[in-house]
């Protein structure tokens, strides 16, 4: 894969729900979306198997309150907005990460546990699935938010990220260290885009600055930042958590957590789902999902003639040709015992396909010497390119005896 490919995925980024829709439908009946608000038309119900559609989900932000970072899910407290009676003010949607959802941090690719609790972040979601009898989460006199039944997140981002990915920044009106405000005004593409808005500063304010840190008295108007905040749209635009004075703490902040995500994956695999099996050849055709670091493809290339840990036979190994095995996963993205229950072989072909909402656009094909119940259409599994060491991953990360 050239640099141009990748520089392609990367772009991909950023061009990253009530009746339900099939998928021979999505081409020729329209769908509610955020900015066509026509309540006769249904919002899009995702189809099994399939991507879905650019523009088809639906945007909430709010503050992360709840975590179970090993099923992907997550509590949001919505945020207020002019469209909300008081009665459902603050109340969360209950969500969990589609297997092809995407979660990014200070910039960069992350995993649920990265982000902390408290954080706003913004989100794009799809409606229930249509047998979903699960209960609202508990409200006050048993009320809902309006969103309580978006419940299904395709991608979920901090503000940093968020405005990042928009070419969004911050410019510093004035600094108010007595009364602990700072005034600032969002720059959309080097515009101003709408009038100025005063946070609140902590004492905990993190400020970073350059290679290091800074503290509140090194906030001065004129700079371009970019924050994170907590406690959005309850008393005002938000307090401020963190704030990225200038571009080279930006860049590091980003570095890190891209570097963070690279050791993730590398220990726990690409993830991806079946597209297709040949049960007489025992080859597996997997496309990659998105909201993976694009350099981490490159590795799909490499070769390993006696790689880690590696527990297939040798029919089917060509030890001057790439290869890796494949691990059966959860919905969530968890495996079950992958130093063990890992199948495979070599890899036949590494093309690029469209990119899609969800997909990364890189698909392969493998020879196993053993397929696998897991190893079917449409089912989640997780690929290790042979150069990557396996090791246990800790007992609660895996599935293995909870069936």
């Amino acid at each position: 894969m050239n640099s141009r490919s990748l520089l392609l995925l990367s772009i991909a980024w950023a061009n990253l729900c009530s009746a339900p829709l099939q998928a021979e439908d999505t081409a020729v009946t329209p769908f509610r979306t955020d900015d066509n608000p026509d309540k006769a038309l249904p919002w899009f119900q995702l189809v099994d198997g399939s991507f879905p559609p650019e523009n088809s989900a639906h945007a909430i932000s709010g503050e992360l309150i709840r975590i179970d970072h090993l099923e992907r899910q997550f509590y949001l407290r919505v945020d207020r907005d002019d469209s909300q009676q008081r009665g459902v003010w603050d109340l969360p949607v209950a969500a969990t990460m589609l297997s092809y959802g995407s979660i990014y941090y200070n910039g960069a690719p992350a995993a649920l546990q990265d982000i902390p609790l408290g954080t706003h972040v913004h989100g794009m979601f799809y409606w229930k699935a249509v047998d979903d009898k699960s209960p609202p989460p508990p409200g006050p006199h048993r009320r809902v938010t309006p969103d309580v039944d978006f419940n299904r997140c395709l991608q979920l981002e901090d503000d940093f990220s968020y405005r990042a990915r928009r070419q969004q920044i911050w410019k510093i009106e004035a600094v108010n260290l007595n009364e602990k405000k700072l005034t600032a005004t969002l720059y959309d593409k080097g515009a101003a885009a709408g009038a100025s808005k005063q946070f609140d500063l902590l004492s905990s304010t993190q400020v970073f600055t350059g290679m290091g840190f800074g503290n509140l008295n090194s906030l001065e108007a004129g700079q371009m930042v970019q924050f994170n905040i907590t406690w959005a749209t309850l008393y005002g635009p938000g307090r401020v958590l963190e704030i990225w004075l200038d571009e080279p703490s930006r860049q590091r902040a980003t570095d890190f957590q891209l570097e963070r995500h690279r050791n993730h994956i590398r220990e726990r695999g690409l993830p991806g789902w079946v597209d297709a099996v040949d049960d007489e050849t025992q080859i597996v055709t997997i496309t990659f999902f998105s909201g993976v670091a694009p350099v981490l493809f490159n590795d799909l290339t490499g070769i390993d003639k006696e790689p880690h840990g590696w527990p297939f036979g040798a029919q089917e190994d060509d030890p001057n040709a790439p290869k890796g095995g494949i691990a059966v996963s959860r919905e969530c993205l968890m495996t079950y015992d992958p130093v063990n229950d890992r199948k495979g072989g070599n890899i036949l072909s590494i093309k690029e396909i469209p990119v899609e909402l969800g997909s990364s656009g890189i698909q392969i094909q493998v020879k196993c010497g053993m397929l696998l119940e897991g190893f079917r259409p449409h089912r989640i599994v997780r690929f290790y390119p042979a150069t990557w060491k396996v090791d246990a991953l800790p007992r609660e990360e895996q599935f293995h005896g909870r069936e």
